[in-house]
């Protein structure tokens, strides 16, 4: 008999940049626990900079891409992480018993002004992610 993984879904707006690093880091540490996915109210594209910072961790980014929460459909999740304030204000109602839990991380797309200033501002709330990530789940 195999036992259900607790499922968790972050939420950021465009889901570019802090909920593809929070799905990639809880993946990476505890995927053998939770069952990891992100969405955002709106689908762009993966920022390269969040690529490069979980890369340099050794994380894998493969197969991460920008969703809706309409594009997951109706699937269930025990717990909803909102991880900006925009996300939070316009995130849907989940019915039943799901754990909804907003933890805001600054959006470092647009801090620096050079490349890697925005690489260190992206590194910084990576590793915020995954501080908050060890503590929170672990």
């Amino acid at each position: 008999m195999s036992e259900q993984k607790h499922s968790v879904l972050f939420i950021c707006t465009h889901n570019s940049a802090r909920s593809q690093m929070a799905e990639a880091l809880l993946r990476h540490h505890f995927g053998s626990q939770f069952d990891v996915s992100s969405a955002g109210t709106e689908a762009t594209f993966v920022k390269e900079q969040a690529g490069v910072v979980l890369t340099e961790l050794g994380i894998e980014t493969e197969g991460l891409f920008s969703k809706t929460i309409e594009d997951l459909g109706d699937r269930h999740f025990d717990t909803v992480v909102t991880v900006c304030d925009d996300a939070k204000d316009n995130c849907p109602y989940y019915p039943g018993r799901v754990r909804t839990i907003h933890q805001s991380f600054p959006d470092p797309s647009s801090v620096g002004s050079n490349r890697e200033e925005n690489l260190d501002a992206f590194r910084k709330i990576r590793d915020s992610i995954q501080s908050w990530i060890f503590t929170f789940f672990g």
